[in-house]
């Protein structure tokens, strides 16, 4: 038994060492967690996160070029209150019946060397599409021991106003600047 899992590991390293193509990675949802910050009348920094998520990554390390898309469902919003929550998805805030997704679509890939510092690109929020750039501050490509597949992960961060997008219930008590970071893992298809 041990036999055929180090042939399927060395076939599956012979593999992602050929590879000099664009490769397409497919994000996973259990490992994928977009979360915010945010000010609250000054008092504290209130954080949620984004429960589904769905997208993809290309990537072309040699190149050093690629894309970057990735869907938030807006009602998967979760800050650990349940009425707070059902607020968020509502008129004031998310609207997520008329904007059922936040999207994010990147295509200018900022290298050092061979690691990724940041995706230039677009996010989508309540139907307004404005300028994003996300810092990279970790980013790994390698294959994943328990899953046999050709993976990437990193965390990204970003600073955005949310009245930039038409979100302005409550300033300035509630803070304009959000804190932005995404945790990421993505696997080859």
């Amino acid at each position: 038994m041990l036999k055929p899992t180090l042939l399927t590991l060395a076939t599956a390293l012979l593999a992602t060492t050929a590879q000099a193509d664009p490769q397409v990675y497919v994000i996973d949802p259990t490992h994928t967690y977009p979360n915010f910050s945010i000010n609250h009348l000054g008092f504290s920094l209130q954080r949620g996160r984004f429960n589904q998520t769905e997208g993809k990554i290309v990537l072309d390390t040699e190149a050093k070029a690629g894309q970057v898309e990735i869907s938030i469902h807006a009602a998967s919003i979760d800050t650990g209150l349940a009425k707070r929550d059902e607020h968020l998805r509502g008129a004031d805030f998310f609207k997520v019946a008329e904007y059922p997704k936040l999207t994010f679509r990147g295509d200018k890939l900022e290298f050092n060397g061979d690691k990724l510092v940041a995706v230039q690109g677009e996010l989508t929020l309540l139907g307004v599409t404005k300028p994003l750039r996300l810092s990279v501050t970790q980013f790994y490509c390698g294959l994943n021991p328990l899953r046999l597949k050709q993976g990437c992960g990193a965390e990204a961060q970003a600073i955005l106003k949310r009245s930039d997008f038409g979100m302005d219930y409550a300033l300035p008590g509630v803070g304009d600047e959000v804190q932005l970071a995404i945790q990421v893992e993505a696997y080859a298809e």
